[in-house]
């Protein structure tokens, strides 16, 4: 039996936990540098707030309905997310985390075991431990787990926000009530070429002929089809290496001057060489993007990327400082006010695995200086040791005007309890 245990209205959720004025108010969480909407309570969503919607053009909105908005506060999400999960660890070892706010249970040998009062249990437990509430859907594969979550979270007073789907009657009435662009891993694209064949919902998906679907929606389709059916075909997923890791941000404000863009690459070339180190593996080709505020049709726009091939395999902060730049001078353009940039390193190989070159080899000094940074940022924190293309003087922050405390990680954002 699969579980997948989905916390309602996540970000919303941690800043009520800690401010219960909140709650049966509307919320609302910006994305980073305070841009759009990516996350709403119930009471906003009556609103009519949608996700994604711009927060400069909601701005009126909110104010005239009294819409409480918030900065993405990632540090409390986390912890609060962290904390959701080793309290699910709890009731089975094989727990499969899917997001940061979602997770798969698999649980083998409970076949005796009422899942309904199990759920109730992990529910209690979940909300008791965080404050966050959660919804729980059990079936025998992941895919119908998902369909179960949907009804527990669409009918939470009949449920008590717990669905089982444990016989082939609600297994057949659950499809039947699925409309088909709800379905996991069905597309916007998918859901069209279906719907041309009035296929409307998940039940009549899964009456299609195997080669139907294998021709059109590929094995991954199929496989979809037959865990819908009730034939477990999608496992746990193992954890893999990244195939490329990027670090992109939108600026705080816009910027015109190239060193002042040019730092920023070099943050961003560093945190993708700290990536690569963790899973041991090095680089062989590097992007560089930059582009203007597309919102601001006042102003000329411009974008542009370009991919640098490495003269050897890397994981160095030196060497990925040194090529993006020579990316950024290459696109780079004066007169235009840029929003946005990114490095992205491509070409991943294990760095055991590494092809030497004749003339060109990384620096042997780099591995121990390579090291002994990352030691020391990670014993006092992240950028206490930077790079001299990096800013010295000040410490680069996205626009977050709206940011809540972090309660549950910095000491001197600890709530305050008033007896």
């Amino acid at each position: 039996m699969f579980a997948l245990v989905d916390c309602n209205n996540f970000y919303a959720s941690c800043e009520r936990v800690f401010n219960p004025e909140l709650n049966n108010k509307p919320v609302v969480v910006l994305s980073n540098n305070d841009g759009c909407v990516i996350a709403r309570s119930n009471e906003a969503k009556a609103l009519g707030i949608p996700m994604g919607a711009p927060a400069f053009e909601y701005a009126k909105t909110f104010n005239e309905n009294n819409i409480n908005v918030f900065s993405s506060n990632y540090a409390l999400y986390g912890d609060m997310s962290s904390r959701v999960m080793n309290l699910l660890s709890e009731f089975t070892p094989e727990v499969e985390i899917y997001s940061i706010d979602e997770a798969f249970l698999k649980f083998v040998g409970f076949e005796l075991f009422n899942f309904q009062n199990i759920g109730e249990q992990m529910r209690y437990r979940v909300t008791k431990g965080t404050g966050i509430p959660i919804s729980i859907g059990f079936a025998p594969s992941k895919a119908l787990s998902k369909v179960a979550n949907k009804i527990a979270k669409k009918f939470p007073d009949k449920t008590n926000n717990v669905y089982v789907i444990d016989s082939e009657a609600k297994r057949i009435k659950a499809l039947k009530w699925l409309p088909i662009e709800d379905v996991w891993g069905i597309g916007r694209q998918h859901t069209k070429r279906l719907k041309a064949i009035n296929v409307h919902n998940a039940y009549q998906f899964t009456q299609l002929p195997d080669d139907w679907v294998r021709k059109h929606l590929a094995v991954v389709g199929l496989r979809l089809k037959h865990d819908l059916e009730g034939k477990p075909t999608l496992d746990f997923e193992k954890v893999a290496n990244k195939k490329m890791i990027a670090t992109t941000r939108s600026f705080e404000g816009m910027l015109t001057n190239f060193d002042d863009v040019k730092e920023r690459v070099s943050t961003f070339a560093v945190s993708c060489s700290e990536k690569l180190r963790r899973q041991n593996s090095h680089c062989n080709m590097l992007m560089v993007f930059l582009h203007t505020n597309g919102f601001r049709k006042d102003l000329p726009q411009y974008g542009r990327n370009i991919v640098i091939k490495t003269h050897h395999p890397t994981n160095s902060s030196i060497d990925l400082i040194k090529y993006a730049h020579i990316g950024l001078k290459a696109i780079f353009k004066a007169d235009y006010h840029y929003k946005k940039a990114g490095v992205i390193v491509m070409g991943l190989t294990p760095d055991n695995q590494k092809q030497y070159a004749l003339f060109n080899c990384e620096n042997p000094k780099h591995l121990p200086i390579m090291t002994i940074v990352d030691r020391l940022n990670t014993s006092y924190g992240n950028n206490k040791i930077k790079f001299g293309s990096q800013s010295l003087g000040r410490q680069w922050k996205m626009k977050q005007e709206r940011l809540s405390p972090r309660y549950s990680t910095n000491i001197n954002e600890i709530i305050t309890v008033k007896v």
